[in-house]
C-alpha cells in the first residue's frame, strides 16, 4: 500500500534516451505503477545496441553479444518481472577466439569451465594461480552483485542496500579492492609473462576500455569469467534489436510511452530539484514537459551538458578530469558465405604488430553472423569489425572522408588474412566513426563503452545513479557496474529501486 501511494505521489517519470538502460528503467517503472515517457532523438530504440538494414543485411550497430539471459541473470530477472518472453538466443562457444600477433591458432575462450581451464593451461603454462585468484574473486563478487547493492551509496537508504548485500564471503574481496590486474599478475609471479599480459590487455580493452595496468581487479574478475558456465555470452536470433523490442513491449504493456525522434534539449531544475525537460520533435516544434522524476540514460559528460545547474559544478569538474574516453571505428560488411571460414566462431579478436598497421589501432574485434540467424540472406553473412579510436582524431579540421577510407581499406586488408575478402565476395561495405555515433546516439563526441573501469571510476569510487540534483538519476554505462547490456540493466534496476525506496 505504501509503495502504491508513493507511485501515485510521484507518478510522472521522464526517461531521456532509449538505450538498453533507459528502456529497462522505463519498463520496470511502468510495471511498478509509474507513468513513464521515454524520449529519444534516434529513429529506432536501443542506442549502441540497435541495428540498421542495408540491401538485405541486418547489422548490429555496436553491441553484438549479450550476457545475463541465463536463469537468474539480470536480463532473465527483468523479463520475468515484466512477464515478457526473453529474445531467442544461443550461447557463444567459444565466447571469443583471440589471435595474437604472428599466430595462426587462436586462444579459444570456451564456455565450459573445464575446457577453458585446459585451454589456458596449454596457452599460458604456470598461470593457474592467477586464474584461480580471479575465480575466487568472481564467485564472491557475483554473489554480492546478485544481492543488488547500491554503489556508490549517496544516502542512508543506499548505504543500507549496500550493507545488506555484504556477507562474510564478500570480505575476501576487500584486500583486492585497490588492486589492478597488473598487481594480481605481480602477486602471482607473472609480471614477465608478456604473452599472457597481451591476451589480457586485448580482452580487458574490450570490456573495460583499459588494459591490465589500469583495470580494477574486481571488475576484471567478473568481466573475464562471465562467459563461462553457468553464465555465458549469447548470440541473439534476428539481431540485437530483439532485445530492445522486448523491452519496448514491456514498457507499452504497462502503459509507458516511447517517443522516437524527440530530442531532449535541456533538463530543467529548480531549487536543486529536477522539474522537467525541453523536448524538440522531428519537425522542430519545441515544448517543456514536467516530471516528478527524470532518468537520464546518457553519459556523465552529456548529463552535465543537459543540466545547467550550479549544483553540478563539482560534478562537472570531476567529469572534466576524466581520462579521454574511447570512440570506435566500425566497418560493416555484407559478404558471400564463402568469405567465412568453416566453423568460424561468432566472435574473434585480432591483434596485429604495430608496425604492420597504418592507423592508430592494431586490434579488431569481429562479429560474424551465423547461417539462419536472421542477419543475412541465404548464402551470405554479415561481418562487423570494430577498433577503438581517439575521438579527437575525427573532429579535427582534416580530410574526414580520406581518413575514413584509409581506415576502411586498412581494416579490410587486415581481415583478409583470415577471411576471404576478395572483391567478388564483398557485397556491401559501410563504415562508422565517432562522428557517426555522435549523430545517431547523441553521445558526447561519439564516445562508446562508458568511462573505463579504473579503480577511481569503479564500484564505490564511480559515478552514482543518484546525482546531486534531487529526482535526477543517471543510468547507463557511466555508472556501476559498467558497460554492456547486462551492466546497464543492473544500473536501471538500481535506479528503479531507488525511486521506489529511497
Amino acid at each position: 500500500m505504501a509503495i502504491a501511494q508513493k507511485a501515485q505521489r510521484k507518478s510522472r517519470v521522464i526517461v531521456v534516451g532509449a538505450g538498453i538502460g533507459g528502456l529497462t528503467a522505463g519498463a520496470l517503472l511502468a510495471k511498478r505503477g509509474y507513468q513513464v515517457t521515454i524520449f529519444d532523438q534516434a529513429i529506432v530504440p536501443g542506442g549502441c545496441a540497435s541495428t540498421f538494414k542495408r540491401r538485405g543485411f541486418t547489422f548490429d550497430v555496436g553491441a553484438t553479444q549479450v550476457a545475463g539471459l541465463e536463469p537468474g541473470g539480470i536480463h532473465h530477472r527483468i523479463f520475468t518481472e515484466l512477464e515478457i518472453e526473453p529474445p531467442e538466443a544461443s550461447y557463444c562457444d567459444p565466447a571469443c577466439a583471440v589471435f595474437l600477433p604472428g599466430e595462426t591458432e587462436p586462444i579459444n575462450v570456451w564456455r565450459n569451465a573445464d575446457r577453458w581451464r585446459q585451454e589456458r593451461q596449454k596457452q599460458f603454462p604456470g598461470s593457474e594461480p592467477f586464474w584461480q585468484l580471479l575465480n575466487r574473486l568472481f564467485e564472491a563478487s557475483w554473489r554480492f552483485q546478485g544481492r543488488d547493492p547500491v554503489l556508490p551509496p549517496r544516502n542512508v537508504w543506499d548505504l543500507w542496500q549496500l550493507v545488506s548485500a555484504v556477507r562474510p564471503d564478500t570480505l575476501i574481496t576487500v584486500p583486492f579492492a585497490l588492486m589492478t590486474v597488473a598487481d594480481a599478475l605481480k602477486l602471482s609471479g607473472l609480471s614477465d609473462n608478456q604473452r599472457l599480459k597481451t591476451f589480457l590487455d586485448l580482452q580487458l580493452k574490450l570490456y573495460s576500455q583499459v588494459g591490465t595496468e589500469e583495470t580494477a581487479l574486481l571488475y576484471a574478475a567478473t568481466a573475464l569469467a562471465v562467459s563461462q558456465t553457468p553464465q555465458g555470452l549469447f548470440h541473439l536470433q534476428g539481431s540485437m534489436q530483439t532485445l530492445s523490442d522486448r523491452l519496448v513491449a514491456g514498457l507499452e504493456k504497462y502503459g509507458g510511452k516511447l517517443l522516437m525522434r524527440h530530442n531532449v534539449k535541456q533538463i530543467h531544475t529548480e531549487s536543486r530539484k529536477a522539474t522537467g525537460v525541453t523536448v524538440q520533435n522531428k519537425t522542430g516544434e519545441t515544448w517543456t514537459e514536467s516530471a516528478d522524476e527524470i532518468v537520464a540514460n546518457v553519459t556523465a559528460q552529456d548529463l552535465v551538458r543537459l543540466t545547467n545547474d550550479p549544483t553540478l559544478k563539482n560534478y562537472q569538474r570531476r567529469v572534466e578530469k576524466l581520462p579521454q574516453p574511447s570512440g570506435a571505428f566500425v566497418i560493416y560488411l555484407g559478404v558471400k558465405r564463402e568469405a567465412i571460414p568453416q566453423n568460424c566462431p561468432p566472435h574473434l579478436q585480432f591483434l596485429y604488430n604495430q608496425d604492420e598497421v597504418i592507423g592508430e589501432n592494431n586490434s579488431l574485434f569481429v562479429s560474424v553472423s551465423k547461417p539462419g540467424d536472421g542477419r543475412a540472406p541465404d548464402g551470405q553473412a554479415t561481418l562487423i569489425a570494430s577498433s577503438f579510436t581517439n575521438t579527437d582524431l575525427w573532429w579535427q579540421d582534416r580530410d574526414y572522408e580520406q581518413i575514413k577510407q584509409q581506415y576502411t581499406d586498412e581494416a579490410i586488408a587486415r581481415l583478409n588474412s583470415y577471411f576471404n575478402l576478395s572483391p567478388e565476395n564483398i557485397i556491401y561495405t559501410e563504415a562508422a566513426t565517432p562522428r557517426t555515433f555522435a549523430k545517431y546516439t547523441a553521445r558526447d563526441k561519439g564516445i562508446v563503452g562508458g568511462l573505463g573501469q579504473r579503480i577511481k571510476t569503479f564500484g564505490p569510487f564511480g559515478f552514482a545513479n543518484r546525482t546531486p540534483i534531487e529526482h535526477l538519476w543517471l543510468v547507463g554505462d557511466s555508472t556501476h557496474p559498467g558497460e554492456g547490456t547486462a551492466g546497464v540493466s543492473y544500473s536501471a534496476l538500481t535506479v528503479t529501486r531507488q525511486i521506489e525506496g529511497g
